[in-house]
């Protein structure tokens, strides 16, 4: 039977979601990656662990983490009913939907039946009564944002989700979301998109700066580019690289030589401030306090720990990030 470590929250620096009461570890567990059916269900028990141990209490998912599409949320409730779920109180579980999740008019996209069915359905996955924080997944053009935001509310109020969260969205649509939520006194706390040194997207779309003057929070995914942010390609590509063996989402083509030139260059960087690329990358996402916190992935425990030690150097001088941004 699983124990947690005792010391386990004296290793982690917990921050406040926006203005909101729930605190967040600086560094989160995302399992888009490594908890489908096709990886090892131990090797997901050990990475679960090691992450609880060191003081990372949230663990993120949606309804289509696979492969297969579900897989991540059964095997997650798995472990929480076999090992963590004496410390469910101390656990921040997420989910989604927004993307497609079974065929037909009725799972994709942000409509209240879509979404409503699909927390359902990861409940029953995760053997779960509710989730904490449950996220429209991304944008939807083709329905009213009242009927998405309902939605949300709904899934709230029927005490299915505590909070609601919003991923993808940029700072304008965002804005509009908030003031739907804020009628329907639904407590909105947090978005979640993508950030890295390589992707400014929230800095140039408003949705960054807008969360901020909402008093939201920000979880920042895929803040190590999908591994390019580490020492893993600074020499070319390992044969068992992520690249080589699911080239889903990171393919080879972008570790063009000006790429590696910049990883290199950024690797000099980091090591002048006496941290890994992969330190300084999380440290940089988390520089300005407006993120609460960096989801990061592993595919084995070792990768946990690494992750956990960008949080003990977070602060850039004027000249580091000027170099930072040249390069």
């Amino acid at each position: 039977m699983y124990e947690a470590s005792e010391k386990r929250y004296g290793k982690m620096v917990y921050n406040r979601c926006g203005e909101s009461g729930l605190k967040l570890p600086a560094v989160s567990l995302g399992l888009w990656h490594n908890f489908g059916d096709i990886s090892s269900f131990e090797n997901m028990r050990q990475i679960c662990f090691t992450a609880f141990d060191n003081g990372i209490t949230h663990f993120d998912l949606a309804n289509n983490y696979g492969p297969a599409p579900g897989s991540a949320e059964k095997n997650f409730g798995r472990i929480l009913k076999e090992d963590l779920g004496q410390y469910r109180d101390e656990i921040i579980v997420s989910t989604k939907a927004g993307y497609e999740m079974w065929p037909g008019p009725y799972g994709d996209w942000g409509s209240r039946k879509y979404l409503l069915a699909s927390l359902d359905q990861s409940l029953n996955r995760m053997d779960l009564e509710y989730v904490d924080i449950f996220y429209h997944h991304r944008m939807d053009t083709q329905t009213p944002l009242e009927e998405t935001m309902g939605a949300l509310a709904q899934a709230v109020f029927s005490g299915k989700a505590l909070y609601a969260g919003l991923s993808n969205y940029d700072g304008e649509t965002m804005k509009k979301a908030c003031a739907i939520l804020n009628e329907l006194h639904c407590p909105f706390i947090i978005n979640q998109n993508r950030y890295s040194i390589f992707d400014r997207t929230i800095e140039k779309n408003g949705l960054k700066e807008s969360a901020q003057d909402c008093g939201k929070g920000i979880i920042a995914f895929s803040p190590l580019a999908q591994g390019l942010l580490t020492d893993r390609y600074l020499n070319g590509v390992p044969k068992d690289s992520r690249i080589r063996t699911d080239g889903r989402f990171l393919k080879e083509d972008a570790l063009t030589k000006e790429r590696i030139r910049q990883i290199r260059a950024l690797n000099d960087i980091a090591a002048d401030r006496g941290q890994t690329l992969a330190e300084m990358a999380l440290g940089w996402v988390l520089r300005d306090g407006v993120v609460t916190s960096v989801l990061v992935g592993a595919s084995r425990p070792e990768q946990v720990m690494d992750n956990v030690r960008a949080i003990k150097n977070t602060k850039f001088t004027e000249e580091e990030l000027k170099k930072i941004d040249e390069m």
